[in-house]
């Protein structure tokens, strides 16, 4: 089990490195430029749903994408709160040609399998969740791994 969760989080980790090498953007960058290109032009707070993080993280990845020159903010109306947010030219270019996203490969390979199997796998998951967000688990106690 172990084993397993260590492959998957070495193939998230090859997957970053991947997208920095060749792109220089980070997976969660790459997310938010494939949310506007399947979106068009919108608010970070939708950005923040679609990519399933708060808020206040995307403001931060539109800021490296805007330094980059991927992506630019348009305010929308005479209330200079209300921003959107799309893609430039490179940055559309970035988006089509950057490979899709680790959970996009999942989302993919749980459509084939039946909904009991799903059922199982969340079910699964989350007892590992469970399990690592224990608060009764002392520094000192030992754990045995079977």
């Amino acid at each position: 089990m172990i084993y397993l969760m260590r492959r998957l989080m070495q193939t998230a980790e090859r997957y970053t490195k991947e997208l920095n090498k060749k792109f220089s953007v980070s997976a969660p960058q790459v997310a938010c430029l494939l949310a506007l290109l399947d979106d068009g032009p919108t608010s970070p707070s939708q950005i923040a749903k679609k990519i399933m993080v708060e808020s206040s993280t995307v403001t931060g990845i539109i800021d490296r994408l805007e330094q980059k020159g991927l992506v630019k903010r348009t305010r929308v109306s005479q209330d200079r709160r209300v921003i959107t947010v799309e893609l430039t030219e490179a940055g559309q270019r970035l988006a089509e040609n950057a490979p899709p996203p680790i959970q996009q490969k999942i989302v993919m390979g749980l459509t084939k399998t039946d909904a009991g199997e799903r059922a199982r796998i969340i079910q699964a998951l989350s007892r590992l969740t469970d399990m690592i967000d224990a608060d009764d688990v002392d520094e000192g106690d030992e754990v045995a791994i079977v």
